[in-house]
């Protein structure tokens, strides 16, 4: 079933579904990779290619530079990885310390420092995407524009795209940029409604009480109108809809899901794929076996009725 992309989604990647990396590395505490984090990788990156995913999403803060490590390991152990994936990080959140609060640090500086870090723990000369992961208040677009013009001609990195940055943060980044920002990641999912609430409301008073209020107006649309790939991360929601007897939105799911033969998951991708958009969901899962139940989402066409019964049944309040 074909699936409207985005203009610039020729340049990264066509796949609906990207897998996202957080959940590999083992825990949080630093230190070295374990054979048991390279296992569970394993699986994991297997079931993911098995169900069509070619991108796959990281960051260099994900277990402290241990995700990026173990997928590093892997691409090492099998020469032939590397050619059946493409490869996306980000950058922009540096934890807190000794001497410093956490912050979010777009300068030059910290962008060049932290793609060759990157580099040297997936193992690889180049990724192909490089997302600005936390829009910077200190952020100066002509800074980043050079940084990134650097590291391009340097084969460090292929295209530039935002984590988390609505319309306006975009367009003032873009305005020093030679060349599109090819992807915006945002979480989006049936427990996380804000870009699309903020289109459904503006006109009515619903918009002063729906979380997000105006922050995401046009960010949906501009994507669009630009090119732009959005991506959804927490697109499984964290759980939230796994046990039909948790709450409305739940019970909507799993009946439409048994409607058309699939799983859950399924129908939570599903509902963000039917998006004009084009958009691609993260798939934030470890588990090989819920990445597998995945497999469904871009195979499923839900009605019009469909994803406007799950939409307003998760949002838990009727349109205006």
């Amino acid at each position: 079933m074909p699936f409207p992309l985005p203009l610039t989604a020729h340049l990264i990647d066509a796949s609906p579904l990207v897998y996202g990396c957080m959940a590999l590395g083992g825990d949080w505490g630093g230190g070295p990779v374990t054979e048991a984090d390279i296992a569970h990788a394993h699986a994991a990156v297997e079931a993911a290619l098995d169900i069509g995913v070619t991108l796959f999403d990281h960051a260099d803060i994900y277990r402290r530079g241990k995700a990026e490590a173990v997928f590093g390991a892997l691409l090492k152990r099998d020469a032939g990885l590397r050619g059946r994936v493409r490869l996306q990080s980000k950058c922009g959140i540096r934890f807190a310390d000794d001497a410093n609060v956490g912050r979010y640090d777009l300068s030059a500086e910290h962008i060049e420092h932290s793609v060759d870090a990157t580099l040297k723990r997936l193992a690889v000369e180049r990724i192909d995407i490089l997302l600005l992961h936390r829009p910077d208040p200190l952020m100066q677009p002509a800074e980043v524009a050079r940084a990134f013009g650097r590291l391009k001609a340097a084969g460090k990195v292929s295209h530039l795209g935002v984590s988390n940055m609505h319309a306006g943060q975009m367009r003032w980044l873009q305005s020093a940029l030679s060349e599109p920002l090819v992807v915006n990641q945002l979480e989006l999912s049936l427990a996380k409604l804000d870009a699309i609430d903020v289109g459904t409301t503006f006109n009515d008073p619903q918009a002063a009480t729906r979380p997000g209020g105006v922050a995401w107006a046009g960010t949906l649309e501009y994507a669009q109108q630009h090119g732009v790939q959005l991506q959804a991360w927490g697109s499984l929601a964290q759980g939230r809809f796994n046990a039909p007897s948790s709450s409305a939105g739940a019970a909507a799911v799993h009946q439409i899901a048994e409607a058309h033969r699939t799983t859950a998951n399924a129908v939570l991708l599903a509902w963000l794929l039917r998006h004009p958009a084009g958009i691609q969901p993260v798939i934030g899962s470890g588990n090989a076996e819920r990445i597998r139940a995945c497999a469904d989402a871009t195979k499923i066409q839900l009605s019009r009725e469909e994803w406007y019964r799950l939409y307003v049944t998760a949002r838990g309040q009727a349109l205006p």
